[in-house]
C-alpha cells in the first residue's frame, strides 16, 4: 500500500496534475453553487477534453469537479434555500435558518470545515480500506438493501417536531407515492402517467427538491411581503453576515458529530446506488435522534449540529462512492457512472485488477482527493464574506433571484417546459402544506428511498419465492432489520417517560 501511496503522490505532485486538481475544484465549486446544474453535466462535457491529457490527469480533473460540486452546493442551500446539488438538500434544513438569524458567515464556515473533515476522513479510509470495503459492498444483496432503506425511513421521527409525527408520516407516504410515477421497472407498465409521455421516466428528484424548498420559499416571500419588508444594504436591520469564527465550545460540540457523520457517510457511499443524498439524510436523522432533548428541539431551526452532520456525510459519501467504481467497476452514483464511461473510453477496465494493471490511475485519484479538499478549503474560506453578501440584497431582488435560478436550474437539466409547469404546481402544493405546518423533508426522504425500496423488495421476494423469510434468512439482513425496529421504537421511550412524569405531576397536585 505504501508503494501505491508514493506512486499516487508522485503523480499528483506533478505541476500539471496539481493544476488540474485546482481547476477541477474551482469549476466544481462554481457548478455546485448554481442550483440545478450538478456535476454530472460538467463531467460529461469534460470527457472529450480529457482525451488529450491522459487517463491519470483526466480522472484527477473529473474527481475534482465531483467533490468540488458537493463542497460548493451547500452555499446556495444555506443562503437562498436552493440546493445546488441533490446531496446538499439536507444542509438547507438548518443552514438556511442560521443564515436568516444573521449567522450566514458561521454557517458557511461550518459547512466548509465539515466538508473538509468529511472529505479528508473519506480519503484516508479509501486509501486504507478500499479492497476490504469492496468485499463488504459485494456482500450486500437485495434483502439487505430493503432493510437498509427501511432503516432510512425510520428517520421520519427526526424530521418531525413535537406533535407532528403523523404529519411527517403522511408526507413520507406522499413521497413514496410520487416515486412510483413512471414505467414499472419490472413489467414495463405505465403508472400514474395520465397519458403524459413526459412522465414516463418518472419525476426528477431535483425538480421536487427545488419546488418544495427554493420555489416555495420564494412564493412565501411573495405571499407575505409584510413579514419582511425590503431593506437597503446599509440598513441596520438588514440581516448581518456574522463572524466566521467558531468558539472552542462550538468546535467541541460539533467534533463528535462530524466524526460519526463522516464514518456513516463513507459507509453509505460505498454501497452502490446509495450516494451522498441518502448519506446526508441518514446522518441528519441519526444526529437528531442522538442529541439531548434541549439540542434536539433546535434541529430545523438553526442547529449547528444539524448543518455539520449532512455536510460531513455527503462529502465522505462522495469519496466512498469511488470504492465500488475503482475496485468493482460498479458506479455508486450517477456521477460515478459517467466517470465509469470515461475510464472505459480511456481503454481502462475498472475492477479488482485495476490496482495491478493501472496503479497510477487508482492511487492518483485517491491521493488527489486529499489535496483537493485542502484546495477547496483554501478557495472557499476567504470567499465566505462575499458569498454571504447575497443576504444584504433587498428581499424583492433575492426572491426574483431564487425564482430565476430555480426555474433555469430545472430547465437546464431536461430542457423540457413540462418540467417547469410541474415544478410550479409542486411549489403551489408545497406552499399550502408549509403554511399548514407540514414538514417537507419527509416527502423528499420517501421520494429518494421509494424507487430503491421497490426494486430491491421485488428482487428479494422473487429470490424467496414470494415469502418474507428473506428478512431473517441472512444474519446481516436480520441484524439491520432489528436495528431498524429499535430505532423506530426509540421515540416511544421519550413519550412513555413524558407521560409518566405528567401522570406523577397530576397525582402530586391531587394529593396536595
Amino acid at each position: 500500500m505504501l508503494d501505491g501511496i508514493m506512486l499516487g503522490l508522485s503523480t499528483v505532485l506533478d505541476w500539471n496534475n496539481l493544476l488540474y486538481v485546482i481547476v477541477g475544484c474551482f469549476v466544481g465549486t462554481f457548478i455546485g453553487m448554481l442550483p440545478g446544474l450538478g456535476p454530472i453535466t460538467a463531467i460529461a462535457l469534460m470527457i472529450p477534453i480529457t482525451y488529450s491529457i491522459g487517463a491519470d490527469s483526466g480522472m484527477i480533473l473529473m474527481a475534482g469537479v465531483y467533490y468540488g460540486a458537493i463542497f460548493g452546493g451547500s452555499t446556495s442551500s444555506i443562503l437562498i434555500n436552493a440546493p445546488g446539488v441533490a446531496g446538499t438538500v439536507a444542509s438547507s434544513f438548518d443552514g438556511y435558518p442560521l443564515a436568516k438569524q444573521g449567522k450566514a458567515g458561521k454557517a458557511l464556515a461550518i459547512a466548509a470545515y465539515s466538508s473538509f473533515i468529511g472529505g479528508t476522513i473519506g480519503a484516508i479510509l479509501l486509501m486504507v480500506a478500499a479492497p476490504l470495503l469492496a468485499k463488504v459492498s459485494l456482500s450486500f444483496q437485495s434483502p439487505d438493501y430493503v432493510v437498509l432503506m427501511f432503516l432510512g425511513l425510520t428517520a421520519i421521527a427526526a424530521f418531525s417536531n413535537k406533535g407532528q409525527f403523523l404529519k411527517a408520516m403522511m408526507m413520507t407516504v406522499f413521497g413514496l407515492m410520487l416515486a412510483t410515477v413512471g414505467i414499472d421497472p419490472s413489467s414495463g407498465t405505465e403508472r400514474f402517467t395520465f397519458g403524459q409521455a413526459d412522465l414516463l421516466d418518472g419525476i426528477s428528484f431535483l425538480l421536487v427538491a427545488m419546488a418544495t424548498f427554493a420555489l416555495a420559499e420564494a412564493l412565501i416571500n411573495v405571499a407575505r411581503p409584510e413579514a419582511e419588508p425590503d431593506k437597503k444594504i446599509d440598513d441596520p436591520d438588514t440581516p448581518k453576515i456574522g463572524s466566521t469564527k467558531l468558539t472552542k465550545e462550538e468546535v467541541k460540540d460539533m467534533a463528535p458529530v462530524v466524526g460519526r457523520s463522516s464514518l456513516l457517510g463513507f459507509i453509505v457511499g460505498v454501497l452502490p446506488g446509495a450516494g451522498a443524498t441518502i448519506a446526508s439524510f441518514m446522518a441528519y436523522a441519526t444526529e437528531r435522534n442522538l442529541a439531548p432533548k434541549a439540542l434536539k428541539d433546535k434541529f430545523g431551526k438553526g442547529s449547528m449540529r444539524g448543518l455539520a452532520a449532512p455536510e460531513s456525510a455527503n462529502n465522505a459519501a462522495c469519496t466512498g462512492s469511488f470504492v465500488p467504481l475503482l475496485t468493482l467497476g460498479i458506479p455508486g452514483s450517477g456521477t460515478t457512472a459517467i466517470m465509469l464511461g470515461a475510464l472505459i473510453a480511456y481503454g481502462i477496465q475498472p475492477g479488482p485488477m485495476l490496482m495491478q494493471e493501472n496503479p497510477s490511475v487508482f492511487w492518483a485519484v485517491i491521493v488527489s482527493m486529499y489535496f483537493g479538499n485542502i484546495v477547496l478549503l483554501i478557495l472557499n474560506l476567504p470567499l465566505i464574506p462575499y458569498f454571504a453578501k447575497v443576504l444584504a440584497m433587498p428581499k424583492s431582488v433575492l426572491t426574483v433571484m431564487i425564482l430565476f435560478f430555480s426555474l433555469i436550474g430545472v430547465y437546464l437539466v431536461s430542457f423540457n417546459t413540462f418540467d417547469l409547469f410541474m415544478m410550479v404546481g409542486f411549489a403551489l402544493v408545497a406552499l399550502v402544506l408549509r403554511l399548514l405546518a407540514f414538514p417537507m423533508a419527509p416527502l423528499l426522504l420517501g421520494f429518494i428511498l421509494g424507487d430503491m425500496i421497490e426494486r430491491n423488495f421485488r428482487r428479494a421476494m422473487m429470490i424467496s419465492d414470494g415469502s418474507l423469510s428473506f428478512l431473517w434468512d441472512r444474519p446481516l439482513t436480520l441484524s439491520i432489520f432489528v436495528i431498524s425496529i429499535l430505532v423506530l421504537l426509540f421515540p416511544l421511550k421519550d413519550y412513555i417517560v413524558q407521560r409518566r412524569k405528567e401522570k406523577a405531576a397530576t397525582q402530586a397536585e391531587q394529593h396536595a
